[in-house]
């Protein structure tokens, strides 16, 4: 969007040419998602198993759609305006309603979680098109989005009325409604299609935001470590070395995304002649990413409580599977920045898959160290190797 889209609509971002700062209003709204990511590893962590899986990764789906959403409006509109600002928290609201209910919304919150969400997403883009009005470039795209959201509005709010697997196949319908429209513009019977380069986003804001989120994911995992050994009566050897294998696996990961490719990110998101293409991957991109966060934070939570238990399947598997699916994902960002997948990546999940068969014959706390090392090793080749972001007016088409 530029400047003179901006003319006549106070709540639009004015675009000057310089990078739109992240406001204090949104920093306040990421705080709710802190408490949604710690819901949503403990929900997967007390339900380890492929039901519990499928579960929490439709729950996460939803989590990550509605901040995602939230994303692209404070992109457009200026949450430092008092109606941007009362619509923001009044979404804050809603979301933190729906993390509370994550632990039963496959029992009897199933309804609640829904519903709040679909009024999250609903409402929010039901205000942008009044505020708006018909004629502004953008309601066009609002209108298709909120014809999807209503649609998909239709299935959560189904999926919460029914039970078992019913609402599993109505929540992911659902998801997929909110997370494949965008693939195809938004195109809906009589509304038509939009482009990404309709999509006037400002590229280092969107970067900035999605680096945000990381670090409340990587915060979550944190946390949860320091509160287990906090709950601990007796600090031992064990839980110690506990401590600094998930400290030294969360720094690693914090590394590979951070200190290797973050700042070449923004740049090519930036000077990218379809910011919107390239924002679209990134918030796809981040969806694998942090949903490895997530489970690197359940594999922690096991090795801080059990140390010197040994492993079961399903134990054997998060521990290596969040590592895996992190590696997986960073490399897919690293693929839209450099241009290449990273060799470092693809050797890293072939170790951590090699560790399947070793966890059955060793410790939660001898696992979770070998892991760790998988992450630092990748950590330090990434860091002798020096590559260029893709850049210029051509990118967009990785």
């Amino acid at each position: 969007m530029d400047t003179r889209h901006a003319h006549g609509y106070p709540a639009l971002r004015h675009r000057n040419g310089q990078h739109a700062h992240v406001t204090f209003e949104e920093l306040f709204f990421d705080l709710v998602y802190v408490f949604a990511v710690t819901q949503l590893s403990h929900e997967l962590l007390h339900h380890l198993g492929l039901g519990g899986l499928i579960e929490t990764l439709v729950l996460w789906f939803a989590v990550w759609l509605g901040w995602q959403y939230t994303c692209w409006t404070t992109n457009w509109f200026d949450p430092e305006t008092p109606r941007i600002r009362g619509l923001l928290f009044t979404t804050m609201l809603l979301a933190l309603l729906m993390a509370c209910a994550i632990p039963g919304a496959f029992g009897d919150r199933g309804l609640i979680f829904a519903g709040c969400y679909a009024a999250m997403q609903v409402g929010r883009t039901a205000f942008l098109l009044l505020e708006l009005g018909p004629d502004h470039p953008l309601a066009a795209n609002h209108r298709r989005i909120l014809a999807w959201l209503l649609i998909a509005a239709v299935f959560w709010i189904a999926g919460g009325l029914l039970q078992g697997e019913a609402r599993i196949a109505c929540w992911i319908a659902a998801a997929a409604c909110e997370y494949l429209s965008p693939m195809f513009g938004f195109a809906f019977p009589g509304l038509g299609r939009s482009s990404t380069r309709e999509w006037t986003i400002e590229g280092g804001h969107l970067a900035e935001r999605c680096q945000l989120f990381v670090i409340v994911a990587l915060g979550e995992t944190l946390l949860a470590s320091g509160a287990t050994l906090a709950d601990t009566p007796s600090w031992g050897a064990d839980i110690l070395l506990a401590l600094g294998a998930t400290f030294i696996g969360t720094l690693a990961m914090w590394w590979l995304y951070f200190g290797t490719s973050s700042k070449h990110a923004t740049a090519v998101i930036t000077s990218s002649a379809d910011p919107g293409r390239i924002g679209a991957y990134f918030h796809y991109i981040h969806a694998i990413l942090v949903a490895g966060i997530i489970g690197c934070a359940v594999g922690n939570d096991l090795v801080m409580a059990h140390p010197h238990a040994g492993l079961q399947t399903t134990q054997v598997l998060t521990l290596v599977g969040g590592p895996a699916l992190y590696l997986l994902g960073s490399a897919v960002y690293k693929h839209v920045v450099y241009g290449c997948i990273p060799l470092s990546h693809i050797v890293g999940v072939l170790l951590l898959l090699a560790l399947v068969p070793v966890g059955y014959g060793s410790s939660l706390l001898v696992m979770g160290w070998l892991t760790t090392a998988v992450l630092l090793l990748v950590g330090l080749w990434e860091m002798r190797t020096h590559r260029q972001p893709v850049m210029g007016p051509g990118h967009g088409g990785h």
